[in-house]
């Protein structure tokens, strides 16, 4: 087989295709070129950094610009480890940063390549998260086929009872266990969860937001306001919208309760470039972020909240966020979550490209 050769575009594909951080500087700090994976982890646009100066186009780099200044005058580079990288408001990143110097044709510039720590560590855990819940999920499908055998012959024998003793003092009794088992049968369902192979189509992910914000609004009191931040650049996911919709609606019901009748849950769309979900790299993926001011999830049950039963309300049965991850993860994707006082973010990940990338 004959290989086509490789395009001119070629090293701007590469450096996109790459998982470290890699951004050129001119003389005087400004920005040259930016590759995906820094946008992805700085939170900024190519078409807005470059030709900015790297103090005001990355601005968790702003505290490191006189570094940046004496290794352009001494033109030697430099290596930080575990260096933590922070913007205002946001939670800091930890990253190892290389500096090198770099002669851009007459010129000299920076080679800044920033290999952030967090991201591997997150693989590790998601990877960890997704084969939980496969354990448990395994676990729970066995207990719940053995549970519902008995459940079956316990109905039937009380509804022979219910024949054989028509009076109304047994069947009041007979009626209380046709009604138990019937929950518990229920219950299994709902553990085991859907019991259908996904109907999947394009779909429109901001269709599917709005869709579940206007059921929930119609249930919510005045005192609680939803508000909307979507991308409509987003391309349509290879998804089913049924399970799309149960998904989003249970996570969304859940910022409704944590809520109490008066505070804001937020929706928010992004893509992410790059990004890995339980060890399989995807070109380009659909953020879904859904925020609530509640007050939060306490850290002692943060690791908890997507096994089944777990639940910090009284009335509430523990399978929403189960059946939630479960419904993600059947279409190649993942929840995250991240909770202190005044802000609880659920974060779906959704591959958009329509095979997964390489492997992380």
């Amino acid at each position: 087989m004959k290989l086509a050769p490789i395009s001119r575009n070629a090293p701007a594909q590469i450096l996109d295709g790459l998982t470290t951080a890699v951004i050129s500087l001119d003389a005087n700090l400004r920005v040259v070129s930016i590759n995906s994976t820094a946008e992805t982890v700085f939170g900024v646009s190519r078409r807005y950094a470059i030709g900015e100066l790297v103090s005001q186009a990355i601005l968790q780099l702003q505290p490191h610009t006189s570094r940046l200044q004496e290794a352009m005058r001494a033109g030697t580079g430099f290596v930080e480890r575990e260096l933590q990288l922070r913007k205002a408001g946001d939670e800091p990143i930890t990253v190892d940063c290389t500096v090198t110097p770099l002669t851009l044709g007459r010129g000299v510039g920076l080679l800044i390549e920033i290999l952030p720590l967090d991201r591997h560590m997150r693989i590790s855990r998601d990877e960890l998260l997704l084969a939980q819940q496969e354990a448990s999920r395994e676990l729970i499908r066995n207990l719940a086929h053995e549970i519902k055998n008995p459940l079956g012959g316990i109905r039937g024998a009380a509804q022979l009872l219910e024949r054989d003793f028509p009076d109304s003092e047994h069947r009041e009794y007979t009626r209380v266990i046709i009604r138990e088992v019937d929950r518990l049968q229920n219950l299994v369902n709902r553990l085991l969860g859907p019991n259908r192979v996904p109907q999947k189509a394009p779909v429109n992910v901001h269709e599917v937001l709005e869709h579940v914000r206007q059921l929930v609004e119609a249930e919510a009191p005045e005192g609680v306001r939803f508000l909307r931040d979507y991308d409509p650049s987003i391309p349509d996911l290879i998804g089913d919208r049924e399970q799309l919709i149960q998904a989003v609606l249970n996570i969304v019901r859940n910022a409704f309760q944590a809520v109490d009748g008066d505070g804001c849950i937020a929706l928010r769309s992004r893509t992410r470039r790059q990004y890995t979900i339980g060890g399989t790299r995807h070109r380009l993926v659909a953020q879904i972020d859904i925020e609530d001011d509640g007050p939060g999830i306490p850290p002692s049950m943060i690791d908890k909240i997507f096994y089944p039963m777990v639940t910090m309300r009284p009335e509430g049965t523990g399978l929403g966020l189960p059946i939630s991850q479960y419904l993600v993860h059947t279409h190649g994707g993942l929840i995250e979550c991240k909770s202190r006082p005044g802000s609880t973010v659920f974060s779906i990940f959704l591959p958009l490209d329509k095979r997964a990338g390489t492997m992380a």
